[in-house]
């Protein structure tokens, strides 16, 4: 089986902001296996990138301006990713930039028309309710090492993703132990991911308590409001 996790950084929190994807990265597995194939990309948004986005990736414009733009990566991208299973923390955030990049370069599909996803915060929220299931805390429960992630980077973060998708799925850290199967977990992921691309009340959302990857972001805003 061909999985990828995936994930990526932005200028800022909104798609619907006109905020864009300048990193993208998938790390693949097969069969449970890194398999050190991975897609990675840095990409020039042609829009300033805001004060909070830069605290947490710290990728700057001047970095950025002479990258490619999204249209001028996004068949490799669909071509690398097709037809495996995507691996996403807080998938509403990332598949809803990714089809508003994909629409705006003119493609006439949408991610889940080339992938299933599977969101790891959905999962790890029904294993650990009430519990912080941002990436951070997650590798802090099952013990995976980010010492290297003083800034958030969509490489590293997928890497760290797949090691947290494996220990949630994986042996003693089994998540279907007859609480939830996994056409439930289907419904709950798909439903998450659909009613924040129709604009559903019913939206996961990053909250204090369970923090996304993005914590850091959300935190800086909050302090300059």
């Amino acid at each position: 089986m061909r999985q990828i996790a995936l994930d990526t950084e932005t200028t800022g929190l909104s798609h619907n902001a006109g905020d864009k994807i300048l990193e993208i990265a998938a790390v693949e597995l097969v069969d449970r296996r890194l398999t050190g194939n991975n897609f990675h990309r840095y990409v020039n948004p042609e829009r300033t990138i805001s004060r909070g986005a830069l605290q947490v990736h710290g990728i700057s414009a001047d970095f950025l301006k002479d990258k490619p733009v999204f249209a001028q990566i996004a068949h490799e991208l669909v071509d690398f990713i097709a037809g495996a299973e995507l691996i996403i923390h807080n998938a509403p955030f990332d598949v809803g930039f990714i089809n508003s990049e994909l629409k705006q370069a003119k493609h006439a599909k949408i991610l889940t028309d080339y992938c299933k996803i599977f969101d790891t915060l959905v999962y790890a929220r029904t294993k650990h309710p009430g519990q912080r299931n941002s990436l951070d805390a997650l590798c802090k429960r099952y013990n995976v090492n980010n010492s290297n992630r003083d800034l958030h980077g969509a490489l590293i973060d997928a890497k760290i993703l797949a090691l947290i998708y494996l220990a949630l799925t994986g042996g003693q850290f089994d998540l279907f132990d007859g609480t939830l199967n996994h056409d439930r977990y289907d419904e709950l992921a798909m439903e998450n991911i659909t009613n924040h691309l129709t604009g559903s009340s019913y939206i996961i959302q990053p909250t204090e308590d369970e923090i996304t990857q993005h914590e850091k972001m959300l935190e800086f805003i909050m302090s300059m409001a």
